[in-house]
């Protein structure tokens, strides 16, 4: 056969350390039908300031892979919500093979079609908070890279013909497809006419939407006569697909015959008719391949003028299991991203016979559906059952209802078909079922009402349940409680949902409290965020008594700001927010940093030097303002004004130092026991904010730091200027007869000599 490759790459992202799903790095890959294999190339290497990070640790990198939808991943062992299924995916670890980068290959062979995700994460970390900017930070970026082979042009087989067939001696295997339409019951392949060196040594295959692997359902044609292969319940609306492989061994040409006869469970008296029908009748897609037999690395046999294909009686017979209920349709309602609701036509409530199950079908669309939560819920109305032990029982499964005619069984499951089990009694009238992140397409849910009997369930007589039922589509279990806040997060064009726990609350649904803090705790915590905002009130107190009325209400602002800033970001449930949080933690930013430009600025005594020293005030206020909406984060952004500030003041203080010819300021008590101080206080609070304040201590290093901040400014903040002394008058000057006599204030600066008066005019 014709192989086609195609290649797929996604652009290399930064990973992140585990913490909750919204801190993974999801990747959206599609893969075509009839797909043999795919390769994923995982590709991860190592930066640190834009160059490549030899230096960094190594780091284990965890990937997940799941079809149809993202993986729900559980790297904390965290226990998951009440009533939740937890949907399985394969993960992979990578290690480092080179100092700076490393490869890992991962291979699927006959992969499903359609939507593969890759999830990847770091381990999770210690929390530390780092400052943006303070030293270059390792980063780990992973680029995966996918490589499909497919093959084109199948064979297609036509259900109730005959295809005919011979395998050379070179070749192993032929590959067939046949598509099973709604309402389908039963897939039965056949070989016939086997002819070769040995009897008939072929092995039979058949595998749904895949071509088959080495464990897919099987058969011996040299064992069983005739060479029949069954599949019960097969999925709606896809491929089959049968391989027909040859002994390893067996010397010569090898000719059969193969053909499909599908079931129709709507018509319980008739088989699929015998006739080739036209794609648009059996719902077959329009492009599916090429319609005859076709060996693996060899070319379409020609056709004989008689036709190798031709209708062949049909012998069927029909059980009860067989029958399939007709499936009520649901009204799909979209409110938001991720919010729809399922209604179902004359309801919500469902009567139940007990004669037949009640079968409906809730749709989620390819792509847009597989990010939220698909949530289901039961509720029994016990005055319908009339005092009888009525148990109704559902099963949900995805791709075909599970309608099987024994009465007494409960399970939702089958060989090749997994389910999920609700039910609802007298006793427990509720049951809730949660899918986080479901596979698209069709899901159908099948109702049926059994009464509890000493020998197990029977069949109930005259008794029709009422059930209430309620489908709907969420993004997060419960909007992630009190403790969470549901996240709507984006891969390229791809939306899901997550939750982000909060208060050491971990799950899906946030409902983990296995780490979580006690009321106690969060109390305690934001009463210590705010209250050691208090520790302003001495520097206020100071700056009032010292005439420094503008330092006093910037810290007054400061303190008024950083404490309503904490009592409103607490993690808890202990919070009180007067305004947006986002305005808050503004204003308290910028309080914090014009802080220390006003404290700096009063300690260069710049008055006596610049006269219009108010301009820096205001100009601090609006580099300060500019560098806050630039980055709110970022390191130089808000150490570049301190740095100006402190520049200010070492030049003010030089220059005096200059003209006394002493050291300025000038007496040691000020240096030993207020500068030094200070500066140490101020330095000690700076480290601990850099370097030692991490998630887990968050609560009380930022509290000391709130404390030694104040602390210090109380110390660097200078005392009251001494008033200058006031200058006597001036001596007249003698001059063209007259005598001058000038206004004093125009020599000392205080108005402007423009507009200065002539006291007297005398003569000499």
């Amino acid at each position: 056969g014709l192989f086609v490759t195609d290649y797929f790459t996604r652009t290399p992202r930064k990973l992140s350390p585990f913490h909750s799903f919204a801190s993974i790095e999801l990747f959206h890959f599609h893969i075509p039908e009839d797909t043999v294999i795919a390769v994923w190339n995982l590709i991860t290497f190592k930066e640190q300031g834009g160059t490549f990070g030899d230096q960094c640790p190594d780091r284990s990198i965890t990937v997940y892979f799941r079809s149809g939808a993202p993986s729900v991943i559980n790297p904390l062992h965290t226990h998951f919500p009440r009533d939740t299924a937890v949907p399985g995916s394969f993960a992979l670890t990578l290690t480092w093979t080179l100092p700076n980068r490393t490869t890992g290959v991962f291979n699927v062979t006959s992969p499903l079609p359609g939507d593969w995700f890759l999830a990847a994460h770091l381990p999770k970390d210690e929390g530390k908070i780092s400052v943006k900017g303070l030293y270059e930070e390792c980063q780990y970026l992973f680029q995966p890279q996918l490589i499909v082979q497919r093959l084109v042009n199948i064979a297609v087989l036509y259900p109730g013909h005959v295809t005919e067939q011979s395998m050379a001696p070179h070749n192993r295997s032929c590959l067939y497809k046949v598509f099973v339409p709604s309402y389908t019951s039963r897939v039965l392949v056949e070989v016939l006419r086997c002819r070769g060196a040995e009897g008939c040594p072929l092995w039979l295959r058949v595998r749904a939407k895949a071509p088959p692997l080495h464990n897919s359902t099987t058969l011996d044609c040299r064992e069983h006569t005739p060479c029949q292969l069954a599949q019960d319940l097969p999925f709606w609306q896809h491929w089959y697909y049968v391989l027909v492989e040859k002994h390893p061994g067996v010397p010569g040409t090898v000719s059969f015959q193969v053909t499909v006869q599908l079931t129709d469970c709507s018509r319980p008296s008739l088989a699929r008719p015998p006739f080739l029908p036209s794609s648009a009748s059996m719902n077959m897609p329009h492009s599916f391949g090429s319609a005859g037999g076709l060996a693996l690395g060899d070319s379409p046999p020609p056709t004989s003028p008689n036709d190798t294909k031709h209708p062949v009686p049909i012998s069927v017979t029909w059980h009860t299991e067989e029958r399939c209920w007709p499936v009520r349709p649901t009204l799909r309602n979209e409110l938001d991203t991720f919010s729809v609701h399922f209604y179902i036509f004359f309801g919500p409530n469902v009567s139940v016979p007990p004669d037949r199950p009640a079968v409906f079908v809730i749709n989620l669309l390819p792509v847009l559906d597989s990010g939220g939560v698909l949530n289901l819920e039961l509720r029994l109305n016990v005055s319908s059952l009339c005092g009888e032990n009525v148990t109704v029982f559902g099963c949900l499964n995805h791709g075909v209802p599970l309608t099987s005619g024994d009465n007494t069984s409960v399970t939702c499951e089958t060989e090749s078909l997994a389910g999920f089990l609700l039910s609802v009694n007298a006793t427990a009238s509720l049951s809730r079922l949660r899918i986080p992140y479901p596979q698209t397409g069709s899901w159908y849910l099948s109702l049926r009402s059994l009464c509890a009997t000493e020998h197990g369930f029977e069949p109930c007589t005259n008794v029709t349940a009422e059930v209430y039922l309620r489908a709907y589509l969420s993004p997060c279990i419960n909007d992630c409680g009190i403790y969470g806040q549901c996240k709507l997060l984006r891969t390229n064009n791809y939306l899901y949902a997550a939750c982000e726990c909060k208060a050491g609350w971990n799950g899906w649904g946030c409902t983990d409290n296995a780490e979580a803090f006690s009321y106690g705790f969060q109390l305690l915590s934001t009463l210590l965020l705010c209250l050691s905002n208090v520790m302003f009130v001495p520097p206020v107190a100071i700056a009032v008594r010292s005439h420094y009325l503008l330092e006093a209400a910037v810290y007054i602002f400061t303190m008024f700001f950083s404490t309503f800033s904490h009592a409103c970001a607490q993690p808890g449930i202990v919070v009180f927010c007067i305004m947006e949080y986002d305005v808050l933690q503004f204003c308290d930013f910028l309080g914090s940093l014009m802080s220390v430009w006003v404290t700096v600025i009063a300690m260069a005594r710049l008055q006596p030097i610049v006269k219009q020293a108010s301009v820096l005030y205001l100009l601090g206020a609006m580099l300060l303002s500019m560098a806050l909406q630039m980055d709110r984060h970022g390191l130089w952004n808000l150490l570049g004004p301190s740095l100006f500030a402190l520049g200010i003041m070492a030049v003010a203080w030089t220059a005096r130092t200059i003209r006394r010819r002493h050291c300025y300021p000038p007496t040691w008590k000020r240096w030993a026991f207020y500068l030094c101080p200070g500066a140490l206080i101020a330095a000690a609070a700076v480290l601990l904010y850099a370097f030692v304040e991490t998630e887990e201590n968050y609560f009380y290093i930022h509290s000391i730091w709130h404390l030694l901040i104040a602390g210090s400014v109380g110390f660097l903040l200078p005392p009251r200027a001494k008033p200058s002394r006031r200058l006597g008058p001036l001596p007249r000057r003698k001059g063209c007869g007259y005598q001058l006599c000038v206004n004093e204030q125009e020599e000392l600066g205080l108005v402007d000599p423009a507009v200065a008066s002539i006291n007297s005019i005398c003569t000499s």
